[in-house]
């Protein structure tokens, strides 16, 4: 038997550098895009300048005569085959899906949408013939606003199915039985009427945001085999795999995935792509090996974008700050059609829409819309972003009203750390938390009463630059999810992930997971659980994924689902692993089951120093030469888990923000952020996931935004005008972390991937509108450009000097009433 490493004594916890980044950050890996198969040919895909129109004609003629071009496709080529694309979870089983074509035969309905296709020996010849393609379309005119779309007398994106508005999705605590009391809606209207009790309504926007992922999209598929075989940047390979055999009628057993390493996600590559639809059909019809990897526009213009809602908020609270009840009503942008989750994810917001608040009454409606738009679909955090964003911004605005310190309304709120296990009005049971230690020790780094004097100050001393403090004190629902909750949604799958554990005869052992990584360190972090579990050093462990003919199960990689719920996977098949080899280890030491003991990868006899590693254990497995009656001679073992319920990972971040009144600049002075994950494997791994989580949501506030102009163009499809932060743009976070572990899995784990993007954005924007509401601002739209801010800081100049002034009590609010003639707002 070969020798093996020394196993540490414990690895869960240990900061470890990630296995995969050797080969990752040197290049020396596949991805997609670097696959060459012989005779392999490239496609090009022409796609509509219309955001709506018929089709009258596509003339392919000279793209055919071109240099290199194999073959020239269009809809009708097609039609027969091509099926339509899938949506998992429709949420309204009652009306028809509008069909969602890879490829159009006789409408276009978002400029982006595929209309020709050219085949040729090279890249460059196939882009460059596609450019040879004559597509004449008769405009129709597009619907590109949500609510104008709802209009009797609007153009009807699908006219077979009759209306823009698809489904309206309504939630009302009393009414699901979650909390005793009255209808929100009924709640709101009494406090209305009541001279002891508030009511704050605003409306916000939820701007359009593209994923824009490191790595294009590609796919190369080859036919030539027994198997079809599909390599693709895709998060989501196993359910790649099986809708392809319903799209297209293929038999699954025939179907292969195989997704290399892929370069980022966020979201954007959950979808089944109609280019990886297309790429397959092509291959099979040419029977030869195809590849297509597009260019960064076409990911900015066809890709699946996010977001996008327009929300109604009402708060309902009595004057001394308790809240009674919360009504949430979303519009959101659904684009053209359905992807695979794009219902869904708007929906998955109304569970966790109470936040970390105890709301006797909540309300939630989505009203879900149809435009001439790019498809929307999942984006980092998939719909809790935008509810969070949502509460977190209500409640400073019930501070202001109330003229309270923002961050004591929340604690006077929140559900406190003795009430766990807490069902909120939701639904859902929140099994763990502790938000008063997460948000004392925030406070401690941010040093809050500080900088709440130096606010002051500078008011007085009526500085140009002023200072902010935005609040989020957040919860999430995630570890998607127990396949249950997802039935009740219409799911078209579960929520369960598989993992297999092998042991081999040299001591080495291959971990195999359903859950497929794009970029968060699963390789690393599954080799430091199972070796702290089976006790074999973390070097002697392989990690495989992302392969659906080495890992056949899976439920893949999104909604911070990888680590509690394929990770516990692990642990569960782990914990088999231990028990066959038991049985064995009591064989080899001529003992009872009953009396051995299993510690640090070696199994003893208790009370003696009688014992065998588990290494040793496998290779007398592999012998097989004497082993007890019955037993078969295999450590391997899987398991498939399927959790109760979801993890609720929370935090406090706090973000210091300077405004320039003068030029309406905006700057990140300082931002902490303190999470509460549970239970930490690799504290390097959870820092890149914050620090890659603040930046997008960040971005959402400060700096991200698709723009269509009225003909339904994006118009900053390239980042040339689509704007990404980069390092230059972003402080440097102070992180910090509290730890009450998670109860419905082994591990105590909740979940990281999104906590960052979740939270960042309402603090950001509300540190943004508390340094300038003392002027009268009380809403700047994303993204907080220097621009919106100095408009909204003149508008606000501009009003009434009559109106009533602001509590000059509550932290962020203004110091007296605003002199349109005094332009320094200096206090009156």
């Amino acid at each position: 038997m070969t020798t093996t490493a020394e196993p540490t004594a414990s690895e869960l916890g240990r900061a470890r550098t990630r296995k995969e980044d050797a080969r990752l950050i040197t290049g020396r890996t596949r991805w997609t895009d670097n696959i060459a198969l012989p005779g392999m040919l490239h496609i090009a895909f022409v796609r509509s300048t219309f955001a709506h129109g018929r089709i009258v004609s596509i003339d392919t003629s000279e793209a055919k005569k071109a240099p290199g071009v194999f073959a020239v496709y269009t809809g009708e080529d097609f039609d027969a085959e091509q099926g339509g694309l899938p949506t998992a979870i429709p949420v309204n089983a009652d009306d028809p899906i509008p069909r969602h074509v890879s490829i159009a035969v006789d409408t276009v309905r978002f400029a982006g949408e595929i209309v020709a296709i050219v085949v040729a020996r090279d890249a460059a010849s196939a882009k460059d013939a596609s450019e040879l393609i004559e597509v004449d379309i008769d405009p129709l005119d597009p619907v590109l606003d949500m609510e104008a779309a709802q209009q009797e007398g609007s153009p009807i994106v699908h006219p077979d199915f009759g209306k823009n508005k698809w489904v309206t999705f309504e939630f009302d605590s009393a009414a699901a039985g979650a909390t005793t009391g009255e209808p929100a809606d009924a709640v709101i209207a009494a406090a209305e009427n009541d001279p002891d009790s508030v009511v704050v309504k605003r409306r916000w926007r939820q701007q359009r945001l593209i994923p824009a992922f490191m790595e294009p999209r590609s796919t190369v598929v080859d036919p030539t085999g027994e198997q079809i075989v599909m390599y693709s940047a895709t998060q989501v390979p196993h359910i790649l795999r099986t809708m392809l055999g319903v799209v297209l009628g293929l038999p699954e057993q025939k179907v292969r995935v195989i997704a290399p390493d892929v370069g980022g996600g966020f979201g954007g590559k959950l979808q089944i792509c109609p280019e990886e639809i297309l790429t397959l059909l092509v291959a099979r019809k040419l029977g030869k090996p195809a590849k297509w990897t597009e260019t960064r526009s076409e990911s900015l213009v066809a890709a699946h974008h996010g977001r996008d809602q327009i929300q109604d908020i009402t708060v309902a609270a009595k004057k001394d700050g308790t809240i009674t009840a919360l009504k949430m009503e979303l519009t959101a942008d659904m684009g053209a059609y359905f992807g695979i989750f794009t219902p869904a994810v708007p929906v998955l917001g109304a569970f966790i829409g109470p936040a970390i608040y105890k709301v006797p009454a909540y309300s939630f409606v989505c009203h879900e819309i149809f435009t001439n738009k790019t498809p929307v679909d999942a984006y980092r955090g998939a719909g809790r972003p935008e509810v969070t964003f949502a509460a977190e911004r209500i409640i400073d605005e019930l501070a202001t009203e109330l003229g309270r310190d923002p961050l004591e309304l929340r604690e006077q709120n929140w559900i406190k750390h003795d009430e766990f296990p807490y069902t909120q009005a939701g639904g859902l049971t929140y099994d763990s938390g502790n938000y008063e230690a997460a948000t004392k020790k925030a406070k401690e780094l941010f040093d809050y009463d500080a900088l709440r004097r130096e606010q002051e100050e500078r008011r007085r001393n009526n500085d140009p630059i002023q200072l902010g403090i935005g609040i989020s004190v957040f919860t999430e629902m995630c570890g998607l999810a127990p396949s249950r909750v997802l039935g009740s949604l219409g799911a078209g799958a579960g929520g369960w992930e598989h993992a297999s554990i092998r042991m081999l005869a040299t001591g080495k052992v291959e971990v195999v997971t359903g859950s497929s990584a794009h970029g968060q360190g699963h390789e690393t972090a599954w080799s430091q659980i199972v070796a702290d579990r089976l006790g074999v050093a973390f070097e002697d462990i392989e990690v495989l994924h992302g392969d659906t003919q080495i890992a056949p199960k899976g439920l893949d990689t999104y909604g911070s689902r990888s680590l509690p719920v394929g990770g516990t996977a692990v642990v569960k098949c782990a914990d088999k692993v231990i028990e066959k080899a038991k049985i064995i280890a009591a064989h080899m030491l001529e003992a009872s089951e009953d009396d051995l003991e299993f510690g640090s990868g070696r199994f003893s006899v208790k009370g003696t120093e009688k014992g065998v590693t588990i290494q040793e254990v496998a290779f007398a497995t592999f012998l097989a030469h004497d082993l007890p009656d019955g037993v078969e001679p295999s450590l391997d073992a899987e398991y498939t888990f399927d959790p109760e319920n979801f993890s609720y990972p929370h935090g406090t971040h706090l973000a210091a923000m300077e405004v320039d009144t003068e030029t309406g600049k905006v700057s990140i002075r300082h931002y902490v952020c303190v999470d509460d994950i549970g239970n930490v494997v690799n504290p390097l791994i959870v820092e890149g996931q914050v620090h890659g989580g603040l930046a997008q949501g960040i971005a959402q506030a400060l700096f991200e935004e698709a723009n269509y102009d009225e003909q339904g163009t994006l118009v900053n499809g390239t980042f040339v005008d689509y704007t990404l932060p980069s390092a230059a743009d972003l402080p440097s976070f102070t992180t910090a972390r509290t730890e009450t572990p998670a109860t419905s899995n082994p591990l105590g784990v909740k979940g990281v991937g999104e906590a960052g993007t979740i939270a960042s954005t309402p603090a950001i924007v509300n540190g943004v509108i508390d340094a300038v509401r003392y002027l009268g601002v009380e809403q700047v739209e994303m993204p907080c450009t220097a621009q919106r801010v100095w408009r909204a800081i003149q508008e606000a100049k501009g009003r009434s000097t009559q109106e009533t002034p602001i509590d000059t009590h509550s932290p962020g609010a203004g110091l007296g009433s605003i002199d349109p003639n005094n332009p320094q707002g200096e206090v009156q």
